[in-house]
């Protein structure tokens, strides 16, 4: 016997409603537990302590998230070149690291909606007649992290600077220093809340502008994960927006900054 017209529409919602009210629970077993790399190696964003345990804003956002969703989450540490092709060996199933939404990242994996935003910034010593322009910055010597937006930002906008690659942060910082390099630039929050307030960098400072460019920069800070776990990236999406509606976001937030990290 053949059902109705609006037998089988009325079948058809049931069923979808029904489906879409299953997935996210079915999604939520599937991932009770998560395992999320990051880069110890990025003040206040995520660091160690002087007794070895992982402190910032990222490893605290990562607690955060992971009780949103109900689930058990182990932190791996990876340096940072080595972050996305860990998650593509599926060493863990998501990255927390500071890592920008880029286009050319995302072919390689998915990610989820921002988390912050962060403009990048020159860093010299105080008082360095610099100007961060191409012609101003036209044979300096300038430090980044290799495999960051940084270095693809220096490589197109700064040709006649002579541009060197750290495997982290601390070793770009260290050159800079110690007088190997002219300038640094690296991500303006974490170096005001980070470099420039420690006793290393208390004779550093910023210079110039802050450096957004959306088709280098991306969208934001975002979460990485494989493309096929789509499920996993849906429920950091959805708990990001439940943080911020809970206030969960914010309590982490206003632990490390004055200001809503996460931008317009």
């Amino acid at each position: 016997m053949k059902l109705s017209t609006s037998k089988t529409i009325a079948g058809f919602l049931i069923f979808a409603i029904t489906s879409f009210a299953v997935y996210p629970a079915m999604a939520g077993e599937k991932w009770k537990t998560i395992r999320i790399a990051t880069e110890a190696a990025y003040p206040p964003f995520a660091f160690k302590t002087a007794d070895g345990k992982l402190a910032g804003f990222d490893i605290e956002f990562i607690d955060a998230v992971c009780k949103q969703m109900a689930a058990q989450c182990k932190v791996v540490e990876q340096n940072w070149d080595g972050l996305l092709p860990g998650l593509k060996g599926r060493k863990y199933d998501a990255v927390i690291a500071s890592m920008s939404i880029t286009d050319k990242r995302k072919k390689i994996v998915d990610f989820s909606n921002r988390y912050y935003r962060d403009p990048a910034r020159f860093i010299a010593k105080k008082g360095a007649d610099y100007q961060d322009t191409r012609e101003g910055m036209a044979g300096k010597t300038i430090g980044v992290l290799i495999g960051t937006t940084h270095q693809e930002y220096i490589e197109m906008n700064f040709p006649e600077a002579e541009l060197r690659l750290y495997p982290t942060q601390e070793e770009v910082y260290l050159d800079l220093t110690t007088g190997r390099l002219d300038a640094a630039v690296a991500n303006g929050i974490a170096t005001e809340f980070g470099f420039l307030k420690s006793e290393q960098g208390k004779d550093y400072a910023f210079f110039g502008r802050s450096h957004y460019e959306p088709s280098i920069h991306g969208e934001g800070t975002g979460i990485a994960i494989r493309k096929e776990d789509s499920d996993l990236t849906a429920m950091f999406n959805t708990a990001i927006d439940e943080m911020r509606a809970n206030g969960s976001y914010q309590a982490v937030n206003n632990k490390y900054f004055s200001f809503d990290i996460y931008g317009e």
